[in-house]
């Protein structure tokens, strides 16, 4: 017998299993599409002006927007990676 740990598997086939680069790519399509809609609709005020007045220090409305974009979509790429990637893992012990 050998002091020497077993080899484990590389964790690219489990990557590439529950195809987590396609569900990534899907969830990035869908948070950017979502932060895009969302930014067009507050900013150029699509469903009419904002009631109340508030103040956006520094870079103004847009910036601030943008910014809270930026979250929106990385929030909503990760979401969707994850159901996408849990729902694959699903179908992949099914299978089994």
């Amino acid at each position: 017998m050998s002091d020497e740990p077993p080899a484990r598997p590389p964790g690219a086939g489990l990557l590439d299993a529950l195809q987590v680069r396609r569900n990534a790519a899907i969830g990035v399509a869908a948070g950017v599409a979502l932060a895009a809609l969302g930014y067009l609709v507050r900013v150029f005020e699509l469903i009419g002006p904002v009631t109340g007045t508030q103040r956006y220090p520094v870079v103004g409305p847009e910036g601030w927007f943008l910014v809270l974009g930026f979250v929106l979509a990385s929030a909503t790429a990760l979401l969707v990676t994850t159901v996408l990637t849990a729902a694959t893992a699903y179908r992949r012990t099914q299978e089994l």
